[in-house]
């Protein structure tokens, strides 16, 4: 009997997927593939997720879809810039569309850019709301400061540590969710 590939949802905390969160999200994610994974980017450019809370935001096809989609995904591989101390407010947005019904039981991986120096209260953050939708966040987690001086022009990863480190938190992603799936047999 063969398996189906593990699916893994990359979710950036910025609109555009060029971002430097976006493309931090990526790089995880074709490494992901690179180890036969199936990857899905959700781009809240081009599929936007309305406010919790707006007019006949409940019936959005956005909203539904992403809902869906979740539901079908094994694993999670998340970025965030950190604005102000804290995840941005689309990172928030997005969650807030999420329940246990639909993250619950399943791994992410935490990473975080940073203009200014590397810190962990993104990334903590990110693991206390992961926490109350019962999800699990892998121990591994990555941030980027000065973020500016991170990326090559042609978008690659400058500093091979850095790169290192992706690849142990997408290991540990993808690990994980293979341990849940035979758990679960």
């Amino acid at each position: 009997m063969t398996q189906s590939p593990v699916r893994i949802l990359g979710l950036s905390g910025e609109y555009r997927s060029t971002s430097k969160s976006g493309m931090l999200v990526n790089h995880a994610l074709d490494y992901a593939r690179s180890k036969g994974a199936e990857i899905i980017f959700w781009d809240c450019a081009l599929k936007p997720l309305p406010f919790v809370g707006e007019d006949g935001c409940w019936e959005n096809e956005n909203v539904k879809e992403f809902q869906s989609l979740a539901s079908s995904c094994d694993g999670f591989l998340i970025c965030s810039p950190e604005y102000h101390g804290t995840m941005s407010g689309v990172m928030k947005n997005t969650f807030d569309w999420l329940y246990d019904k639909h993250v619950g039981g399943k791994p992410f991986g935490l990473m975080s850019t940073l203009g200014g120096m590397q810190n962990s209260n993104t990334l903590n953050h990110m693991r206390i709301m992961l926490r109350w939708l019962h999800a699990w966040p892998v121990p591994e987690q990555l941030a980027i400061g000065r973020v500016k001086d991170a990326f090559s022009e042609d978008g690659k990863l400058i500093d091979a540590d850095v790169e290192m480190r992706l690849h142990s938190l997408v290991d540990s992603v993808l690990d994980t969710c293979a341990l849940f799936a035979l758990k679960s047999e």
